[in-house]
């Protein structure tokens, strides 16, 4: 069935390229609402945009979302994957500023938040996308794919960076009952120590710390501890992933394959999903397909030690 949040929760923090201070709060929906922001600081003009694959438009480095009047959302991309990934459906989140606060780096407090709070099932059955069909879009040699599979959604990624303290990276993962907090969500965004200079000259990453993101300059690893994983990087690609494959409107079951992939591409790949409408079909789920879900048989057990 679908859900929502039991109760409001608050996160308080600045944002990643804006470093802006921010406070943003997830509140419970009805069902079929959908996910939706609510920009508080806004009253002149229409402050509501969906979190959904054609609210998106052009940004650097990060999912950004916007209504017809103009307002919009950035760096949504960390609480889409916290919501897909704990099993929520249906949302509003307010939020004061233009940019989602990037916390740690990772979606392991917005986790911990919403599962501090629990979940409430609504009584509409959840609705899905299947893929019936392979839909594949490419740059240069980055490429994603969404190719028909099984019962629940199963995500290949890879990297290949220069700096050796990444180099090649490779992760498969069925996110299904659970796995999505257990495995990635407490997977920091990274960046080269050299991009760092040109992103802030560029007005990127004003709010980016090495507490926040992993930073890394050849084959070290400048944040204090080191990585959370040993391929923590390649997580974190998966992470970004499943947030903006949220936007789909619903939990994707098929194969998705990322190989060297990022944001726009993940966004145009969905576009050329709905572009094809015989390549998916919507499926109404019902009890013995709730395990294969992202957030399915949850336990704060499952919560990483950085959440």
């Amino acid at each position: 069935m679908q859900t929502t949040i039991r109760s409001a929760v608050t996160f308080k923090g600045v944002g990643l390229h804006s470093g802006a201070p921010v406070r943003m709060t997830i509140h419970p929906a009805s069902a079929n609402y959908g996910i939706w922001f609510r920009r508080t600081d806004i009253d002149r003009l229409d402050p509501l945009i969906p979190a959904r694959w054609d609210a998106v438009v052009a940004s650097r480095l990060c999912t950004l979302i916007a209504n017809r009047a103009g307002t919009t959302v950035s760096t949504i991309e960390h609480i889409m994957a916290a919501l897909a990934g704990t099993g929520i459906h249906n949302a509003l989140i307010e939020i004061d500023g233009p940019e989602v606060p990037i916390l740690d780096g990772s979606a392991a407090p917005f986790v911990a938040g919403i599962m501090a709070r629990g979940l409430r099932e609504l009584d509409v059955p959840v609705r899905a996308l299947r893929i019936l069909a392979t839909v594949e879009v490419r740059d240069g040699e980055a490429v994603a794919r969404l190719e028909p599979g099984g019962d629940a959604l199963d995500m290949r990624f890879d990297i290949d960076f220069t700096d050796r303290a990444i180099g090649r990276q490779t992760k498969q993962l069925t996110l299904a009952n659970g796995a999505f907090v257990r495995e990635l969500s407490d997977s920091r965004t990274f960046c080269r120590r050299a991009d760092v200079e040109t992103m802030q000259a560029n007005g990127l990453a004003l709010g980016g710390t090495y507490h926040n993101a992993v930073v890394v300059d050849g084959d070290r690893v400048l944040s204090p501890g080191g990585l959370r994983h040993a391929d923590e990087p390649v997580r974190h690609k998966m992470l970004d992933a499943l947030g903006d494959l949220a936007l789909a409107g619903g939990p994707i079951l098929g194969r998705y394959v990322g190989h060297r992939a990022g944001h726009a591409l993940t966004n145009r790949l969905l576009r050329e999903l709905f572009r094809r409408p015989e390549a998916f079909c919507m499926v109404e789920l019902g009890r013995e397909a709730e395990s294969f879900l992202p957030g399915a048989g949850l336990s704060m057990e499952d919560l990483p030690a950085f959440a």
